[in-house]
């Protein structure tokens, strides 16, 4: 019997031993990736409703319009006459 108590002690705490990272994985999921998540959807939402037109801001900090429309990449106005290419996902901001 003396054992049998030995191993429901070990067993506690090993869960014991496990609680704290299993509590910081969920402190750590909730603060960091489901934000993330929720960034990365409204930018696809962006990125997919693009459209000619369209005043955008790059992550270099590039102010333009989209003069035209590929797959993955737009062409961007940043003054009279100059147009520049650049991948949507380089897109930041729709002004």
């Amino acid at each position: 019997m003396h054992l049998y108590l030995l191993g429901a002690t070990q067993t506690s705490s090993v869960l014991g031993s496990f609680l704290p990272l299993i509590l910081m994985f969920a402190i750590f999921y909730v603060l960091l990736i489901l934000p993330q998540q929720k960034q990365r959807k409204r930018h696809k939402a962006l990125i997919e409703s693009l459209k000619k037109g369209d005043k955008i801001i790059t992550s270099s900090g590039i102010y333009g319009e989209i003069s035209k429309t590929d797959q993955d990449t737009v062409d961007v106005e940043i003054a009279k006459g100059v147009i520049i290419k650049i991948t949507k996902d380089n897109i930041a901001v729709r002004r």
